[in-house]
């Protein structure tokens, strides 16, 4: 299993604070925030991670995170010039990911759930995770039937489908790259993350589990606030690093 950390973007909800730096190295408490993200792939046993950034902050995360071997892993580079979305990701790490199962989470989500077997256990196919939210409209959301099967995945959508978000944590095998390639742009301009979950929908290979405890996904200034609390009061007994 390889692992990628998505940390690009411009991050224009957290202006003025990330006009000096990136938002996932905002401090989250006594951390900075992508260290979340990255003791959630390093207590799974991934060892070798993909970081993707934007290229004005190249150096920050190479200051901060360096080779890996402070955190027994190793550390892989790519910049991502252009915010053009989540499915973006795969076709910037297709020679890193080679032929192997890869496990992608967004450096700005924290999960308080241990997600280590379902991510050791992943064979094949597509796994992803969602959490029961009051803002759906804000995320990807997936509607289930009445045995809480997925029926549908739609991104952002403007009629209320469901209120199950999906979360930043994707679990994929190499077949990602080839449907990220053929992904087109949405109207956003960005090749969205939710073509790939239907991708595998469609095929009836696509798991949806359920994520019981917290999630923030940390992109304003009122989740930064929670994150900080959440942090203090729950994760410290759970971090690696």
């Amino acid at each position: 299993m390889r692992g990628i950390i998505l940390s690009g973007g411009s991050a224009t909800r957290l202006r003025p604070c990330t006009q000096v730096t990136s938002k996932q190295l905002l401090p989250v408490y006594n951390r900075p925030m992508i260290y979340y993200p990255l003791n959630t792939l390093l207590k799974a046993g991934i060892k070798e991670i993909l970081i993707i950034v934007s290229p004005e902050r190249a150096g920050d995360y190479l200051n901060l995170l360096g080779s890996g071997k402070e955190f027994g892993c190793k550390f892989t580079y790519e910049i991502q010039d252009h915010p053009r979305g989540l499915a973006d990701a795969f076709i910037i790490g297709e020679n890193f990911i080679d032929k192997e199962n890869v496990c992608m989470i967004l450096g700005d989500n924290i999960f308080e759930d241990d997600l280590n077997e379902d991510i050791k256990n992943f064979k094949s196919g597509g796994k992803v995770f969602a959490k029961k939210v009051p803002d759906p409209e804000r995320f990807g959301v997936v509607k289930f039937d009445e045995n809480m099967k997925a029926v549908k995945i739609e991104e952002k959508p403007k009629k209320f489908l469901s209120d199950y978000a999906l979360t930043g944590l994707y679990i994929y095998d190499s077949r990602v790259i080839e449907a990220a390639k053929q992904v087109k742009p949405s109207e956003r301009g960005e090749l969205e993350i939710t073509d790939l979950h239907n991708w595998y929908l469609e095929k009836g290979e696509l798991e949806v589990a359920m994520v019981e405890g917290e999630w923030i996904d940390a992109g304003t200034f009122d989740s930064l606030l929670r994150a900080q609390n959440f942090a203090k009061e729950k994760m410290q007994g759970k971090m690696v690093i």
